[in-house]
């Protein structure tokens, strides 16, 4: 295991557990399961809606002794209905119930998108629609979230807070008028979209990077979200490098991830797959290799408001460009 150290000495285990579209019934078994392997970060989010489900894998692993809470990193996230000052602190306070923590590591706003409230009796996690047939965009300053979320860290109930989905320019507007500067940015990131001047600027801004869908197409192909023919894992170039170590395709894309320095977040609901993606520090990719993979990028991202959006509330809502 990896990590990446913050300044006050403090370090985000790499690589984590994404746990976005694990099934119910398996979720709380492959959290114990991954802490029983070593796993010690969690990427969890209200929107997923299986942050009590972590929360048994959580406690079965913490009776069992495989390690503390403090040995633990657990993110949460800000669901785009919470945006509202007035709604972070209870958004909050819902994620540490539902995970049975008294205080989360990290807590993101999942996306720079702002939607109407909805109340937690009428309907939680409320998704993108609410069930309904759209959902309205707000207008509320990211300013005036982000100093909601300040808050969040003054009252204890988080230890660090951080942003998802921006672009260097959104990013670099927080940084101007932040009091508490974002620790962590979480991002798409994979070999058919790297993103190198956004991993630049966070490097250079002491800004750890999360990648989530680090094997690009494959969370989006049950979705509907990306065709077969689109599998960053089946690319011949992954195949070669993978046969040459030894390894799978997915252990030559995370440790492509780490050795860039960012910290990625696999998910999977098999045993064999948990410790076959944390199996990755007994080889090392070659600089030649690394820029064979960083020289698939494609810009493709899977994961874009503007295209499902419209879908989800009827309103185009382009967040990168």
């Amino acid at each position: 295991m990896s990590a990446h150290l913050f300044p006050d000495g403090s370090a985000l285990p790499s690589p984590g557990l994404g746990t976005w579209k694990i099934p119910d019934d398996l979720t709380p078994t492959i959290v114990h399961q991954a802490i029983e392997i070593g796993y010690r970060h969690l990427d969890c989010a209200a929107d997923y809606g299986n942050e009590k489900l972590v929360a048994q894998g959580i406690a079965s692993a913490l009776s069992a002794g495989l390690c503390t809470r403090d040995d633990l990193w657990v993110t949460g996230k800000l669901w785009n209905t919470y945006h509202e000052p007035q709604h972070v602190r209870a958004a909050c306070e819902r994620s540490l119930s539902d995970l049975g923590l008294e205080q989360l590591d990290l807590f993101l706003i999942h996306f720079p998108i702002a939607l109407e409230f909805v109340p937690f009796d009428k309907m939680y996690p409320p998704g993108w629609t609410a069930d309904q047939d759209s959902m309205s965009p707000i207008k509320v300053p990211y300013a005036d979230t982000w100093r909601a979320m300040e808050e969040l860290v003054e009252a204890g109930l988080t230890k660090k807070i951080g942003v998802c989905n921006l672009t260097t320019g959104a990013l670099r507007d927080v940084l101007s008028y932040a009091r508490i500067r974002p620790a962590v940015l979480q991002v798409e990131m994979h070999p058919y979209l790297c993103q190198p001047n956004l991993l630049r600027f966070c490097q250079e801004e002491d800004i750890a990077l999360t990648a989530f869908s680090p094997f690009g197409a494959d969370s989006y192909l049950p979705l509907g979200m990306a065709e077969e023919s689109e599998r960053l894992l089946a690319h011949p170039t992954l195949e070669k490098i993978a046969a040459t170590h030894q390894k799978s395709p997915a252990q030559i894309a995370l440790r492509w991830a780490i050795q860039r320095g960012t910290v990625p977040i696999p998910k999977t609901q098999s045993p064999d797959h948990l410790r076959e993606n944390f199996d990755l520090f007994e080889f090392t990719l070659s600089s030649e290799e690394l820029q064979a993979i960083s020289a698939l990028d494609q810009h493709k991202r899977f994961n874009d408001p503007a295209v499902f959006g419209e879908k989800a509330f009827n309103t185009f809502y382009p967040i990168f460009d």
